[in-house]
């Protein structure tokens, strides 16, 4: 029922015509205090890398990221959001992305560069989460995580409310070391708490 809630409030955010790709910059600029310039610059892209984004939405950091990598692949649970994410990185020829749960779907391949942002709170096996991308990241691959400082339980539009599983840092620290993953980097941002780590 909660996978269920979750991507219906998300296929009702496109239907409400809510797209923070075309956001005005006041806007992009507040999105921005969960990742932003510093964040996407961790993930030290090239043309040769690919990358996967787990939870892309409608493509806000995907139309940023995919021009500094050789592949990139996104992934996201409701299908209105994939259908935009689409339309919106459709220019880039270099970019796939699929309508499934990112713990359950079967990857093809491995990844240079797996990142998230305003998505971990919908994950409630924080650590399975985790030891997956892990196991999807090439050596010396890095994994970019920014995870909201919120702690409530729901997020609340006034229309709905869903349930989500708020973060803590000292618990995802504790998740990186438990699947192997070497903890390169913490820091904050207003909204959020930003760790960058490698495969080693």
């Amino acid at each position: 029922m909660m996978l269920t809630d979750v991507i219906r409030h998300y296929d009702l955010l496109i239907d409400e015509n809510n797209d923070p790709v075309h956001d005005p910059k006041p806007l992009q600029d507040y999105m921005n205090k969960w990742d932003g310039v510093e964040f996407i610059e961790k993930m030290n892209l090239d043309r040769n890398k690919s990358v996967l984004e787990v939870g892309v939405g409608s493509g806000r950091l995907a139309v940023q990221v995919a021009p500094l990598c050789g592949r990139f692949c996104g992934i996201d649970v409701s299908p209105k959001t994939v259908q935009r994410a689409e339309r919106n990185l459709s220019s880039m020829p270099n970019t796939q992305v699929i309508c499934g749960d990112f713990l359950t779907y079967a990857f093809d391949r491995s990844f240079d560069v797996i990142y998230s942002s305003l998505t971990w709170m919908h994950i409630e096996d924080k650590q399975s989460a985790i030891n997956k991308i892990a196991a999807l990241l090439n050596p010396d691959g890095l994994f970019v995580l920014s995870v909201d400082k919120n702690p409530d339980e729901f997020i609340d539009t006034g229309t709905r409310k869903i349930r989500v599983y708020p973060d803590d840092p000292e618990m995802t620290a504790k998740y990186i070391r438990a699947s192997g993953l070497t903890l390169l980097e913490q820091y904050d941002t207003e909204f959020a708490v930003v760790f960058v780590t490698v495969k080693k």
